[in-house]
């Protein structure tokens, strides 16, 4: 429960004379427009730049050191503490700022689709802009009341007020903090309208588990005979792309939650990377992008309002959000059952994994507690061209609790209800970054949708002698050759190396995981590699 100090100045900041409560889409862009806070594309959308920071802030992120959560949150340089002394003043001061401000803007929204699960939003922003995102990402309710304080959850964001670390215990300027007991989360110094949907993911991450409830950072859709499939991965591995399928109705392009009643969507609308779209390409997330929609850091020409999506002068994280109902076939309320096939998406910059390959439940618990990829130019500051990380679930910078947490929950509910799992490269192939080419995107799709309808499943597979991965021999709709990297690759020798140093790094990232059984240890490529040696 809020306490009276924190709950009496929400309570007379949302009082003031300059609130505007739960302005409707086409009012909220009239007023970004007026207040030039953006322009209008040749499509409809609301073009915004936001100035220093284009992507995530994670070393400015913070959850505050509270009784309550203190002995379950796994602290470290994702979850860092800062302590009540240090928030409390940081929000007097805030709001000290908001209550200066000539109009404000604030909406009602929820979190989950499953009214069983859902947590109620109360947003409160500077930017007319921001608050035009929020009613986008987040779910809208039915009917809009009155916004209160009595929300589960208030997202209070200044983006120009600057913290003083000196002061304040941040480490900069940019802060994002979450308190668990007063149900906020407090964002300043930056722009990145991407802080208040990840801020309240991380806050789903910390609240279903209590529940029973997994949170997952992966996008879902969902068949005419009702055959969900589950896609994990992190930014730019193609969730959003892939899980965009017209034959499929799509659950949600990023952030779901696996209850006993089956999968729902935390979220009510989608944030699309468009660099380089096309409609050719992706047709359904191009015709999503109008009226109502925000684009992000996107290039526009100047005479014609034409957004060029393959131009990085911002960034290469250039994003578009619109609501889930922009999607023709989306599913609304975006609610489905119980998975059939799991898909694990990595983008190897090693150009070393298989495009495609069918993992044991031992092999599935070990990729998702690695959770490989190649982390994108532009996703978050200081990163100018892809490196391999390890993020564990897929998702580590959205995690308040201990990864096995989320793995151990990942592996009952897989053997409960039989699931197929996946991993599948959407990264390079023919050579490493710089030196082979991106996948072909048709090719995966081809490969995807063979693992839905069940055509993979008696196909005969060879085993990889460094990862010990069943790669299929064939696949419809793509060459032989392409299933198995190391024949893309002018320099078999050079791919053993590129192969064996990868492996080397799955050996050494997960020695952190010290209370795994071996069984799960033995799945990877470490325990080959061992071998070998």
């Amino acid at each position: 429960m809020t306490t009276m100090n924190f709950s009496a100045e929400l309570s007379n900041l949302l009082k003031g004379k300059n609130i505007d409560k739960n302005l409707p889409v086409s009012r909220l862009v009239e007023k970004s427009l007026m207040r030039r806070e953006g322009v209008l594309t040749s499509n409809g959308a609301l073009s915004v730049n936001t100035g220093k920071y284009t992507g995530r802030s994670p070393k400015d992120k913070f959850i505050v050191d509270e009784k309550s959560v203190s002995d379950q949150i796994n602290w470290g340089a994702v979850n860092q503490p800062i302590s009540k002394k240090s928030f409390s003043g940081l929000y007097s001061k805030v709001l000290a700022h908001l209550q200066e401000k000539d109009e404000l803007f604030v909406s009602n929204g929820y979190a989950g689709a499953d009214a069983s699960y859902r947590l109620s939003l109360n947003v409160v922003n500077e930017y007319a802009w921001h608050n035009l995102f929020a009613r986008q990402l987040f779910i809208r309710p039915d009917s809009l009341e009155n916004t209160t304080e009595d929300a589960d959850f208030t997202i209070i964001y200044a983006p120009t007020f600057q913290a003083d670390p000196s002061e304040d215990g941040t480490n900069s300027e940019t802060f994002i903090i979450i308190s668990f007991e007063e149900r906020i989360v407090l964002i300043g110094g930056t722009e990145y309208a991407g802080e208040m949907k990840k801020s309240i993911f991380s806050v789903m991450n910390y609240m279903l588990p209590q529940r029973d409830v997994l949170s997952m950072h992966c996008s879902a859709n969902v068949g005419e005979e009702g055959d969900t499939a589950l896609f994990f991965g992190l930014s730019g591995t193609g969730k959003t792309t892939l899980s965009a399928d017209p034959t499929r109705y799509l659950i949600g392009d990023d952030e779901h939650a696996w209850s006993n009643n089956g999968v729902f969507n935390i979220e009510g609308g989608c944030y699309a990377k468009c660099i380089n779209l096309s409609y050719k390409k992706e047709p359904q997330i191009w015709d999503a992008i109008r009226f109502g929609s925000v684009l992000e850091n996107v290039h526009i020409e100047e005479k014609t309002g034409l957004p060029n999506y393959d131009n990085t002068e911002l960034t290469e994280n250039t994003r578009a959000a619109y609501p889930l109902e922009n999607i023709p076939n989306a599913l609304v309320p975006s609610e489905a059952g119980h998975p059939n096939t799991i898909i694990f998406l990595t983008a190897d910059a090693f150009g070393v994994l298989p495009p495609i390959s069918k993992l044991s439940k031992e092999q599935a618990m070990y990729h998702f507690l690695s959770g490989y990829t190649s982390k994108l130019a532009g996703t978050e500051r200081g990163i100018t061209e892809p490196e391999a990380t390890f993020s564990t679930c897929f998702g580590s910078p959205f995690l308040p609790l201990h990864a096995s947490r989320y793995a151990e929950m990942l592996g009952e509910k897989i053997m409960q209800h039989n699931v197929n799992v996946f991993l599948v490269n959407t990264g390079w192939s023919g050579g490493p970054y710089g030196v082979g080419e991106r996948m072909h995107l048709p090719y995966t799709r081809a490969m995807i949708q063979a693992a839905l309808q069940g055509e993979l499943d008696e196909v005969e597979t060879v085993i990889d002698p460094i990862f010990g991965l069943p790669i299929p021999i064939h696949c419809p709709g793509v060459p032989d050759d392409v299933m198995q990297p190391k024949q893309t690759w002018k320099d078999p020798a050079a791919y053993d190396q590129k192969a064996w140093e990868l492996a080397e790094q799955f050996r050494l990232n997960f020695e952190k995981f010290d209370d795994v059984s071996d069984y799960i240890k033995e799945a990877g490529p470490a325990f080959l590699t061992a071998k070998a040696e």
